[in-house]
């Protein structure tokens, strides 16, 4: 067996660490931590120093990195939000995005783009979630009306891309009705087992033993938490779908079933993205970088060319739909939300790699859309926040809590 070099993996520590230290020194810097990461990432990488190649060590804690960041994603949807009059109102806005984002799909084909124009709808109807948590708490309208809102667009633009995407294109299904029923039959065994363990999780003795042992060494709470997603993740895997699906519900299970019971545990998801933010989850970003085909973009002047066609497609799908806000919100914080619902990531990194992968984009194409995607989440959140009003767009729904002031966090989701 040869041995296993960790010299990528060091130079990816070590940007891991220079980022943040970068946004600490220049606080203003409009640019979010993981783009900063993926940059880097293309730096180190062979397209241009050759210092960092995607080995098996790099690979294994990028895959691990790409879990956890899905895990703590789903642990991040407000299911609640989703049920009251704002998640009705974001879920037509949705609707709209869906249909704008069919019809850009087929027009991006049209004009020369080489992906499926299915896929390329997915992709444009997602939203970074992770990238405007941050930002929203940063401006202290997280508990706002308009925060609530945008938050309840986002995660229905993270939680519906991912099922459609591990549905139509990562399933090893051959037929759609095979990967349907694929897909329901996983879905009901992970409600079975949310509800068994709900119905656990609600014994007195489980939350003693989770008390006792929450700050020892065990650190029991977070060892379940992440066993869990990496048994949902094997689960998915075994029904013919990505892992990305079952880290992501693994995520919304822990979220609704409450791991920290009716009085949250106050370490318990802070713990949680140590592990996430403070390792993995970095290493993700900048082995995205790494494996960036520059000289796709380089040798295909035409794929320079998808990138602004890309970027103005995720404005035109994402960012149209928040008309519909207007009357509630009023224009400048629609157009505000309607950039900030147009902010994506994530989302394309793993859809490009699936797409490349499995044929539905090529590799140039696939650059360019990354490449937007970067762009998407440098430029827009910044736009967002010089249109919002000087004062908050609409008037908190939980009074008691507006008051509380917001605890600052930087852009590094």
């Amino acid at each position: 067996m040869p041995a296993l070099s960790f010299d990528g993996v060091l130079v990816i520590a070590l940007v891991a660490v220079a980022v943040p230290v970068l946004l600490g020194l220049a606080p203003r810097l409009p640019i979010p931590g993981a783009v900063l990461e993926v940059l880097a990432g293309i730096l180190i990488g062979p397209s241009v120093l050759g210092w960092v190649h995607l080995d098996a060590p790099v690979r294994v804690l990028s895959d691990l990195g790409l879990g956890m960041l899905l895990f703590l994603a789903g642990l991040e949807i407000d299911v609640d939000g989703l049920r009251g009059p704002l998640g009705r109102l974001a879920s037509w806005a949705f609707a709209g995005s869906v249909v704008l984002g069919v019809a850009c799909g087929y027009a991006l084909s049209l004009v020369g783009v080489h992906a499926k124009p299915v896929f390329l709808a997915v992709v444009l109807v997602s939203t970074a979630a992770g990238l405007l948590l941050p930002l929203l708490k940063d401006a202290g309208l997280h508990r706002a009306r308009f925060g609530q809102l945008v938050m309840a667009a986002a995660a229905l633009a993270e939680l519906i891309p991912v099922i459609m995407l591990s549905l139509l294109f990562s399933a090893t299904s051959t037929t759609s009705e095979a990967r349907f029923g694929s897909l329901l039959a996983l879905l009901a065994l992970l409600v079975v087992i949310g509800l068994a363990l709900g119905r656990v999780r609600n014994t007195a003795a489980l939350d003693r033993l989770l008390d006792r042992l929450e700050d020892h060494s065990a650190q029991l709470r977070v060892r379940a938490a992440l066993t869990l997603s990496l048994a949902f993740a094997w689960l998915a895997t075994r029904f013919g779908f990505a892992s990305i699906l079952g880290a992501f519900a693994a995520g919304l299970l822990v979220k609704t079933i409450d791991l920290t019971n009716r009085a949250p545990h106050p370490q318990f998801q802070v713990k949680l993205e140590g592990v996430g933010f403070g390792f993995l989850v970095p290493i993700f970003f900048v082995a995205t970088g790494v494996q960036f085909d520059v000289r796709a973009l380089v040798h295909h002047p035409a794929a320079l060319a998808e990138i602004p066609l890309f970027l103005l497609a995720l404005l035109v799908v994402r960012a149209v739909p928040a008309l519909a806000y207007v009357r509630l919100i009023g224009k400048r914080a629609a157009a505000s939300a309607g950039l900030m619902q147009a902010t994506t990531l994530t989302f394309v990194i793993v859809a490009t790699q699936i797409g490349t992968a499995s044929g539905q984009i090529s590799r140039s194409s696939g650059a360019a859309l990354l490449a937007a995607g970067l762009l998407s989440a440098t430029v827009f959140p910044s736009l967002a926040v010089k249109l919002l009003p000087a004062e908050a767009p609409a008037a908190s729904t939980h009074p008691a809590e507006s008051a509380a002031p917001a605890r600052p966090l930087e852009l590094v989701q």
